[in-house]
């Protein structure tokens, strides 16, 4: 029933009208708690998730696991030293701020042809649909793509490989941010700067990169963010060793693809390490998160 249904009900049946109005209330309260309900128990999963996290990963964390690479076992022998993660935190910072290098310009660039050049065009929206696709595609199908066309004929796993992987998952994260922020900005800004007679390429970078600079910039940090944390594309292309390794034409380590081999070990001492590195994982995506809102609340 309408608002004037409603209202026209309450000058024809009052007791009707009131009896409606319990109804709404008793259904509104209904919501209310059901919301609340959902609310708390997704609170509480993700509080469970976090302390459990926080408890056994600060527990292993200490310098040695900064600072050393991968050894073999010590459980049971106090005597070994104990192995780290620094293999896998020189690997991610590698191939995390190369991807990022690599995707960054091109979904620029992607974005700014959507927003400034095709915004209505057959190809832009066909653009537009591909980096939407590739935006929700499952990472282990893109981990998939680069084996089947680089690993493959190079014969084997590689940090190039791995690289590759995570800037085709950056790119359109990029575009989706920079095709939105431009638009945001007012056509009179536009108008006002070609008007003056600047051609359209000053105006873009001069005018519409500076005013959408802090949401791009939050897109490329979101993007750091979601990468840094895929495991599936790397089983598929660096694949991982248990030494610092700067070379891109070989197996490269990284922190998600240690946790996932260290945690599947079946030794106490490993799995406190793989603990570790889940939660360096989970604070870096955190400070990269906090960075990102901080940016946009400044742009809003």
């Amino acid at each position: 029933m309408s608002a004037t249904d409603a209202a026209r009900l309450s000058f024809r049946d009052p007791v009707a009208a009131r009896a409606l109005g319990r109804r709404r209330s008793a259904m509104d309260r209904f919501i209310t708690i059901f919301c609340l309900a959902a609310t708390a128990v997704g609170l509480f999963f993700l509080a469970s998730i976090l302390t459990t996290l926080f408890w056994r990963g600060f527990a292993a964390l200490d310098w040695t696991v900064l600072t050393t690479e991968f050894r073999p076992t010590t459980y049971g022998d106090d005597t070994l030293p104990k192995g780290g993660l620094l293999h896998a935190i020189v690997g991610s910072l590698i191939q995390v701020s190369l991807a990022t290098l690599v995707g960054t310009p091109i979904g620029l660039l992607v974005g700014t042809y959507l927003a400034e050049y095709a915004r209505d065009s057959a190809l832009g929206n066909a653009v537009r649909f591909v980096s939407d696709i590739l935006l929700s595609a499952p990472s282990i199908l893109i981990g998939l793509f680069i084996y089947q066309l680089v690993v493959l004929p190079i014969g084997g796993f590689s940090g190039l490989a791995g690289v590759l992987a995570l800037a085709i998952i950056v790119i359109p994260v990029v575009v989706r941010t920079t095709e939105d922020m431009l638009q945001l900005i007012p056509a009179t800004l536009r108008e006002a700067v070609i008007g003056l007679g600047a051609p359209k390429w000053k105006m873009i970078l001069l005018v519409c990169y500076k005013a959408a600079i802090s949401g791009i910039v939050t897109g490329v940090l979101l993007a750091v963010a979601r990468i840094a944390g895929e495991t599936a594309p790397l089983l598929l292309t660096s694949f991982g060793n248990n030494v610092v390794s700067f070379d891109l034409m070989r197996a490269m380590a990284s922190l998600p693809i240690s946790i996932y081999q260290q945690a599947n070990s079946g030794f106490p001492d490993l799995i406190a390490i793989a603990w570790a590195g889940a939660l360096l994982v989970t604070l870096g995506v955190l400070a990269i998160n906090i960075i990102a809102r901080v940016l946009l609340r400044k742009k809003s």
